[in-house]
Formats: structure tokens, sequence, C-alpha cells
């Protein structure tokens, strides 16, 4: 296929996506280049940008924030938010109370991102107008006709938008974050202050002890340079994906009460194995919100590269150094090849049964192999954990504005509801 003049390599075949994103990752470790590093530098010092060595450092220093027992440490503060959240709603006296759960779940995410990652405690639902919020949703709003217009010039005008430096990223956004990075380290640092978050890891890389079991010690000046542009990684990685991913299945739920009272009767009886407060343990012992949120969840070749013929028949497909690959999860997701009735919500396809009949090359709602999703177990968690408060005293359901069944909105890059999700909260009766 094309972009504009661009040719591009779509891979569809289990086997193939294997070879590129596991057996000879070497020859495609990179995302290519969307926005070019001297026209937005803080763009370019993201994750999903860095390329080659930087990428592989950069992601030997966040890699601690996603350990087990860093999980351990972050599910407390994502009970802490999901507690405020609820009470929101509690306070209000209708018996089904309607909301746009796109905007409630992107104020949920904002607030655990601010306290989990950089150590701040805000309450975007009782303060909706809180400045970090705000330059959040600013820093990762990729909807409407003159955002996707910008976008796309990066694409088709890259000299003009260099000669013109287009950023994507505001002045106030950029500042506002890196002033917070280094405001927070100037504080810790003046006062002592250590807590296990993404601020404390880039302290420890700038001094040089940050050890990673691979590549040893970072190179510090690297560390140091990014410390304050690495602030929007998180927010990248799980203020918009997560929320929507939030939405959908709030969405299925919804639509589908037999799926949502199974899995409220999974959630009573742990209450009830935890002693009345959900613990880390409890949570990852559901195997049905596992399944439930299971169910709902590209690549630059950097070295010349052959594709082998499968059969006899076929010729071997050569690729050039800067060939484009992509891998359409979307689309592999719903393929009735790999998934019978693709379009039906069915927990029980990832039940200890069925899961082990899935190739596990076609369903990598987190991408594959060493560049997949560093904040997947992350984003995971926050959202069971959400799931898990909301369903102990809300029922999810239709309401006047619902839009059933669901359409995809042409005008955002992210996978949005053209209406909205609109749905209800009824309080469960005890």
């Amino acid at each position: 296929m094309y972009e504009f003049y661009l040719p591009i390599l779509v891979l569809k075949d289990p086997e193939l996506i294997k070879q590129v994103t596991v057996k000879d990752f070497d020859h495609f470790t990179d995302h290519r280049s969307v926005i070019p590093d001297n026209i937005d530098p803080l763009w370019s010092k993201n994750l999903f940008a860095l390329k080659g060595q930087k990428w592989r450092d950069m992601r030997a220093i966040l890699s601690p924030s996603f350990t087990s027992s860093k999980m351990r440490s972050m599910f407390v503060l994502m009970t802490e938010c999901s507690e405020n959240f609820i009470q929101h709603f509690l306070k209000k006296d209708e018996e089904i109370i309607t909301v746009e759960f796109k905007d409630i779940f992107t104020r949920f995410t904002n607030d655990v991102i601010a306290t989990t990652a950089f150590g701040i405690k805000v309450d975007s639902l009782d303060q909706p107008n809180n400045e970090f919020y705000l330059m959040g949703m600013d820093a990762t709003n990729f909807s409407g006709f003159w955002k996707i217009l910008k976008f796309f010039g990066y694409f088709i005008f890259p000299k003009l938008y260099e000669v013109l430096k287009v950023t994507l990223f505001s002045k106030e956004v950029s500042e506002f974050f890196k002033n917070l990075v280094g405001g927070t380290i100037r504080i810790r640092e003046e006062k002592g202050i250590v807590r296990p978050d993404m601020i404390h890891l880039l302290m420890e890389a700038r001094k040089g002890i940050h050890k990673h079991e691979e590549n040893g010690t970072i190179d510090t000046g690297f560390a140091t340079a990014l410390e304050s542009d690495i602030a929007l990684i998180f927010f990248f990685a799980g203020f918009d994906s997560v929320s929507g991913l939030m939405c959908f299945t709030a969405y299925e739920l919804a639509t589908n009460p037999d799926v949502q009272d199974k899995l409220r009767e999974e959630i009573y009886a742990t209450l009830e194995e935890c002693g009345g407060k959900l613990t880390y343990d409890g949570l990852l012992k559901m195997k049905y919100m596992d399944m439930v949120v299971s169910v709902l969840v590209d690549r630059v070749c950097n070295k010349p590269y052959t594709l082998n013929p499968a059969t006899p028949e076929e010729k071997p497909v050569h690729l050039e150094k800067e060939t484009v690959l992509w891998l359409p999860i979307f689309a592999i997701h719903r393929d009735p090849e790999y998934y019978p009735d693709p379009d039906r919500f069915d927990p029980e396809r990832f039940n200890d049964e069925n899961k082990g009949n899935i190739n596990p090359y076609t369903y990598c709602p987190f991408g594959l192999g060493p560049r997949n999703c560093i904040g997947s177990r992350f984003a995971l968690l926050e959202t069971k954990t959400i799931f898990f408060y909301i369903l102990q005293h809300f029922e999810f359901v239709p309401v006047e504005k619902s839009q059933i069944p669901l359409k995809i909105s042409k005008k955002s890059f992210n996978l949005q509801s053209e209406g909205g999700f609109w749905f209800g909260l009824k309080r469960i009766k005890k």
C-alpha cells in the first residue's frame, strides 16, 4: 500500500510478524520518523520516537518503573485515585448519573499519572480546570481539523515545516512540563525526599548509580539532558490511550449486562476474600476481570533484509534500508480466521481452556518483542482497579444519549466514538 507517495509493506501473516518483531528484531529496531528531530525536539525525545542506542538507554531508565514491586507500590496510589473517583459520584443524588466517559476517564488517568509519575496529587473531577489536567489535554489532543491537518503536514511538507519551525507542542506545554520536572527534582534534592516514581529514577540516572542488567551504567550526560523532556512519555503512554481502553470497556459492559453481572459477582467474591478491601494480590487473581479486559485491549527496516518465501512458488521480498513496515493490529484482531465472530464481545475467548489456542502473534494489543509497550502492566492494572471500584457501587446502563451501535469517529487519530461515550451510572441498591 502507499501512504501518499511512500510505499509501505503491510504484514498480516503471524510468522512474518514474529520474524520482524522478535527473531530478526535487530533489523527492525526503530519506529519510523513522524516528526524530524530538529523540528520538535520535545517529540523526538519521547520513547516512541527514540532510535538505536538512545532508545535502549531510555528503555533501561524507565523499565524499573514497571517491575512487580513498583506496580505494587503504584497500586496503592491508584486505589486512592479510584476512591476519590467513586466518592465524586456517590455524593450525587440522581439514581442514574448520565456522564460522558471519555471525559471522566481522561480525568482519572490524569490523576493517576500525576501521582505515580510526578508525585503530585490532583483531583480533576472536583477541580476540573487544574493546570496539570489542562496541559495534559493540550499535549495529547490530536483531534479536530486543524490538529489533523497540522499532523499530516509533517508527512507532506517536511521541508516547509522545518523552515517555518512548526512544532507539535505549544511552547506553553513544553515549558510547563520542563518546569514541573525541574522544580520537583530541585525540591527533592534540597529536602532529601525519596519516592518510588519516575522522577526518582531520573535522579538516580543522573547521579550515575542507576544500573541495567544488559547495558551497565546509563550515560549520565544523556540522562541529564532528557530529565525534563521525558515528562511527556507517561502522557503519551497512559493519558489518552488508557482512557480509551476504559471507554470501550464501559461500552461493552453497558451493552452486555450478562457479562457485567458475572464480573460484579467476581468482584463481590474477591472483596469477601480480601476482608472487604481490595488488595494487589486479590486483583491479580481475578480471572474473569482479566478475560474482560483482554478482549478490549509500525516499524522501519534499519538494515537491508530479505523476507524469504513460505512456499516454492513465491518469490523472496528484498527490503532496503528505511523501508516502512506496518502491522495492522486493529484488522488482525478482527480477522475471522483467527477470531470467529470477531465483533462479538466474548470474554470466554480468553478463559483457561481457549486462550492457549490463540496464536500469540495474532494478539498484540501492546506490540511485540523488545519494542513492545513498556507500560502495558501499568495500563491493565489501572483499568482493572477503576472498574473494580465502579462496579462495586454502580451499574453501567445505556441512556438516551448513548450511541448503540457505536460509530468510530473520523475526526481523530485515536479510536473514539463519533458522538462521545455517553452512558449512565446507575446506583446499586444494597
